[in-house]
């Protein structure tokens, strides 16, 4: 649902930036009306790239629409699985993308972040000073973790930390998980991919999110720092702050920040990985 007719008034901000030793950017987000995700590209150059775009335009028609639910999300998403499975790569490097992000909704007249992912990207929303991750990465390492076979920490340097167990494109539809949280005013929302949160702790991320209360300045923050912490991958940061009162309001209530342009530890598909072996 469009943010005018919910009466949910957003300002946001998004920066993207290949890092400090990749060649390309093969991220790519959307930040539009009350529509906001990342997506993370896997397979290379001519692969990578091409999947995260695919995913994003696939996406891309959900600004467009009054009412957003999840059937509308799994419709352009199987609409995404489909390009991004027609992608042309090379052998044993299948295209892929992770994709995460949030909708302004509504349940009962009541408006919600419909919170959407795939893969491991991730969402977090900072609500009364506390930042919680609100998707649940798609990952080998998490399954470790959840099984006990490993610690959160002892998973930040895991050799398969790039390994997703889910992802658009993979040679099996993915199941996206969603989630509704209420909004309430104050509320801001994170979303971003591994290269933020591989190179940041939650902790320095709260401390940015909380000193920096301008969404397109906290945004920028957050990747610089990333890069200074060693920017060792692609880094997409998009910040949406809920502003207002819930009202209905028919001039428009978004406050859009410009985003900037999209100016090598891979993820990989589980599949892919198998196929290609451990990469270091």
């Amino acid at each position: 649902m469009s943010a005018s007719t919910t009466g949910v008034h957003l300002a946001w901000g998004a920066s993207s930036h290949r890092g400090a030793r990749r060649l390309l950017n093969e991220d790519r987000f959307l930040a539009d009306r009350s529509v906001f995700f990342v997506a993370d590209g896997m397979g290379g150059h001519d692969a990578g790239e091409v999947a995260s775009a695919a995913a994003i335009d696939a996406l891309r028609p959900l600004g467009a629409l009054g009412t957003v639910g999840p059937e509308d999300v799994r419709e352009r998403l199987g609409v995404a699985q489909h390009d991004v499975r027609s992608i042309s790569t090379e052998p044993g490097r299948g295209a892929g993308t992770t994709v995460t992000g949030v909708v302004v909704a509504e349940q009962e007249g009541v408006p919600y972040w419909l919170v959407v992912n795939i893969g491991d990207s991730r969402t977090y929303q900072m609500s009364h000073g506390v930042l919680e991750q609100l998707s649940v990465d798609h990952s080998e390492v998490q399954e470790m973790v959840d099984a006990g076979l490993l610690t959160p920490t002892q998973a930040l340097t895991h050799p398969r930390r790039h390994v997703v167990t889910r992802a658009v494109g993979a040679a099996l539809p993915p199941e996206p998980d969603f989630c509704w949280i209420p909004i309430e005013p104050r509320d801001r929302m994170l979303v971003c991919s591994d290269g933020l949160t591989g190179e940041l702790s939650d902790e320095r991320i709260a401390e940015i999110l909380l000193a920096q209360p301008d969404p397109q300045s906290a945004a920028d923050l957050l990747v610089n720092e990333a890069i200074v912490a060693g920017g060792r991958d692609n880094i997409t940061v998009v910040v949406v702050d809920a502003t207002g009162a819930w009202q209905d309001t028919s001039d428009g209530s978004t406050t859009p920040r410009d985003a900037l342009g999209y100016t090598d530890e891979d993820t990989l598909p589980r599949e892919i990985h198998l196929q290609m072996g451990d990469r270091s």
